[in-house]
């Protein structure tokens, strides 16, 4: 029989980027705040302290602070007709497990999407005509627009320190920014990066080429910062062992150090840590939740009554854990019909390795997003008639810090082992940086998520599967893009130049990037969206779900900065609309 907890007013699941917003939101406008999260409780004076924040075996190898695979994991196929088997290790995605989430390990790009991104569907048929589109391409429009959220993809820049250069204010074009952003209201709170040589080495071959170089905005702090919550951030070293690692300088904003500490001395608020939540209850006639159930600590079941559920736990846990409650139809490949784990998506990723003999560029010594960018090429902002896909891609030259054990790039010919590997190894480590086409991806019919009928996890619960490939629009965007990048390249004059498209079948064995999204997306219709503008279930309106678990196809860009503005963006939702009304915000 399972332990009955008091009731609360909130509670929330989760505690990474999202679930952290709006807990201290939510607090902020007199409620009573209980925040679940599953993983262990992170310090990171202790956690993160040096040396042992840099140690490569045990952050990428055994992602200490990643998903136990052994416990839970997800199950994988490219195809329907094919049977899926379970991830034994971390592969081409790493979800954390953790206070602080996903959020603590990301490398800092804090990217707006594009205006274009949330209305896909109807801007590129109003452009190539009603067949622009795959056949079997299910990707829509969000039913929320740029403009509705920009005010608060500003606030989440400024909780989170980011440092850039704007490039539209308000409509007016801004020299050394991006000229293809959406219009801005202010400036970054922070100034820019500074370039690496590698990076300024890119910014003049694109230059040359007629493109418009900018840096990318970054929120490892490029000065002191003391954000709006009070929390004091420390400039970035330039340290490397970033992106999958803690940041020992406390310079890389997340969870831990721009939100959490402000929580944590509220007294209406309560995390609990080792907090498993496995269901969403529902009251009998299953339109309203009235809590949630978790395993503790010891695995014993614990009733959590509560007002408002609140999902920001990560893209694929938010998606089983509404399968897993019943809150929608699950989603049905086959008719089409359903919504509950629908449009699916990742980010392909081609890349560029370019290999010096007399160079070097001191690669050790950078940050997750230290790096210069061209957006020329990204969502619609080039003219696609003839190409035969949509979308596009951000093509950067990035110097992440190479990590000195696992960063081993060398040209084309070199022997895949042996005396020769290493002297090659050695060799370029230094002599080499990539420049990425990161890009964006579609949503297909035959791409989606569901509770896997065969594999259960160590409590009897289903795992979650994933059904998952490319199609020939992200093949052809990353063939076109990365053939870009190429040219981009090839104007630094390397000695060996390896360029890398995305082609074949997607893998999940190699890490790419952590930026699944799709399972409960966002629209303006229930028959085909799981969620209203406001991320509210259409189903049952005391139910909310926050993260890019929302997205209803992937932009190019990197997702933080847009699950923090959707973190803002439901807050607000919930404290001026739904606590009056307690019901419906949009009508189905």
């Amino acid at each position: 029989m399972a332990i009955q907890r008091k009731p609360v007013d909130i509670v929330i699941v989760g505690a990474g980027v999202a679930g952290t917003i709006i807990a201290k939101e939510l607090l902020d406008a007199g409620l009573q705040v209980l925040q679940l999260e599953r993983g262990r409780m992170v310090d990171p004076n202790e956690d993160f302290a040096m040396p042992f924040a840099h140690d490569e075996l045990k952050f990428t190898v055994h992602s200490d602070l990643g998903q136990d695979l052994s416990r839970e994991t997800v199950t994988f196929r490219n195809t329907i007709d094919e049977i899926a088997l379970p991830m034994r290790q971390m592969g081409s995605f790493k979800p954390a497990e953790c206070v602080g989430g996903a959020g603590i390990l990301w490398n800092g790009q804090t990217w707006r999407f594009l205006p274009w991104d949330f209305e896909v569907r109807s801007r590129a048929e109003q452009r190539y005509g009603a067949g622009c589109l795959p056949e079997d391409c299910t990707s829509q429009d969000w039913g929320l627009t740029y403009q509705e959220l920009e005010p608060h993809y500003e606030r989440f820049e400024q909780v989170y320190g980011v440092g850039g250069k704007a490039g539209n204010l308000n409509g007016a074009i801004v020299p050394g920014g991006n000229p293809f952003e959406g219009p801005r209201a202010s400036e970054y709170p922070n100034p820019p990066t500074r370039p690496t040589l590698s990076g300024a080495l890119f910014t003049e071959a694109a230059q040359s080429l007629g493109y418009t170089p900018f840096t990318t905005p970054s929120a490892a702090m490029t000065r002191d910062y003391v954000n709006p919550y009070g929390m004091s951030l420390n400039r970035c070293v330039k340290g490397g062992f970033c992106s999958q690692f803690g940041c020992a300088n406390g310079a890389k904003a997340s969870p831990l150090t721009t939100v959490l500490p402000a929580l944590l001395r509220h007294r209406h608020y309560e995390l609990r840590p080792h907090s498993n939540v496995v269901r969403i209850n529902l009251d009998p006639s299953g339109t309203r939740a009235t809590g949630v159930t978790y395993l503790d600590a010891t695995a014993k079941l614990v009733e959590q009554p509560a007002e408002l559920v609140i999902l920001c736990s990560y893209t694929l846990n938010n998606t089983r854990l509404m399968l897993l409650s019943g809150i929608g139809q699950p989603y049905d490949p086959v008719s089409g019909t359903g919504v509950i784990g629908k449009n699916y998506s990742y980010q392909p990723v081609g890349t560029v390795n370019l290999f010096f003999e007399d160079r070097s560029f001191n690669r050790f010594m950078g940050g997750g997003a230290q790096a210069q960018v061209i957006d020329d090429f990204n969502g619609d902002n080039f003219d696609h008639t003839g190409l035969g896909f949509i979308g596009g891609a951000y093509i950067s030259a990035n110097n992440g810090g190479a990590l000195p054990i696992r960063s081993r790039p060398v040209p084309e010919g070199t022997p895949r082992w042996g005396r020769a590997w290493k002297k090659a190894v050695s060799r370029y480590y230094d002599r080499s940086f990539t420049i990425n086409a990161h890009g964006g991806c579609q949503s297909y019919r035959g791409n989606y998520l569901d509770l896997d009928p065969t594999y259960k996890d160590a409590f009897g619960l289903p795992l979650l599967r994933m059904t998952f490939d490319w199609r020939d629009n992200e093949r052809k965007m990353s063939a076109y893009t990365t053939a870009r990048a190429a040219e981009i390249a090839r104007a630094i004059g390397p000695d060996h130049l390896k360029a890398s498209p995305v082609k074949g079948k997607y893998s999940n064995v190699h890490y790419e990037n952590t930026h699944n999204n799709g399972g409960v997306i966002v629209g303006g219709d229930p028959r085909s969206s799981a969620l209203n503008k406001y991320l509210q279930s259409w189903d049952v309106p005391n139910v909310f779900v926050v993260g890019a678990s929302a997205f209803p196809q992937n932009s190019a860009n990197n997702p933080t900065g847009t699950v923090g503005a959707l973190a803002y963006w439901t807050a607000e939702a919930i404290t001026t609309l739904y606590l009056d009304r307690q019901d419906a915000l949009v009508d189905a």
